[in-house]
């Protein structure tokens, strides 16, 4: 498959099919793609907490937002909930900032779990206090995101953006999920 093919692939995913199980092997699969990717001043301040059995999975959940735009619905339902979490920390004992290194990191995950046939949810809209609290993670971690994985139960289609500009995502009665973007001609400024 090639890079645009595993991009176009990689949507942002918001309901799973979760009696779809996924290994610790495959979740350490994909942190090893994410310490592979680049590091400011090559510090690595990246560390991850994986989630994919039930009882673990069912911590984090409740402290996760799922879709802003789509302002009536709760997030998924029981049956539809991601089967694993990847959850990126920062280790503040390394750097007591970070600039992009978790994009980074995030988008190589997806990427691969694109590649496995799997599907993800970058999620920043974290209550990361209880979260912290719930994983009993050390004081010196700092919760930046969650990444959500699992077996994709939806289809996401890109669209254009519409005239009035509106970049809203949103869901048509058969329940796809539809993303706005812009044109290519729109976001190359020549001369």
């Amino acid at each position: 498959m090639s890079i645009r093919e595993l991009i176009l692939k990689n949507r942002t995913f918001r309901r799973f099919y979760e009696d779809h199980l996924i290994e610790r092997k495959d979740l350490e699969s994909l942190v090893d793609l994410a310490r592979l990717s680049a590091s400011a001043a090559n510090l690595q301040p990246l560390k991850y907490r994986i989630s994919f059995e039930a009882e673990s999975n069912s911590r984090i959940f409740p402290h996760l937002s799922w879709a802003g735009y789509l302002s009536d619905w709760p997030g998924p339902s029981q049956g539809e909930r991601p089967s694993a979490y990847i959850v990126v920390l920062l280790d503040t004992t390394i750097s007591a900032t970070i600039d992009c290194d978790h994009g980074i990191a995030s988008q190589h995950i997806t990427l691969g779990a694109v590649e496995m046939g799997l599907g993800c949810c970058i999620i920043s809209a974290v209550d990361r206090q209880g979260l912290k609290k719930d994983l009993k993670l050390p004081e010196k971690y700092k919760i930046l995101l969650v990444i959500a994985v699992g077996k994709p139960k939806e289809r996401v289609l890109i669209d254009p953006i519409s005239e009035d500009g509106d970049v809203k995502y949103w869901r048509d009665e058969k329940k796809y999920h539809h993303v706005p973007k812009r044109l290519l001609k729109d976001i190359i400024l020549d001369e």
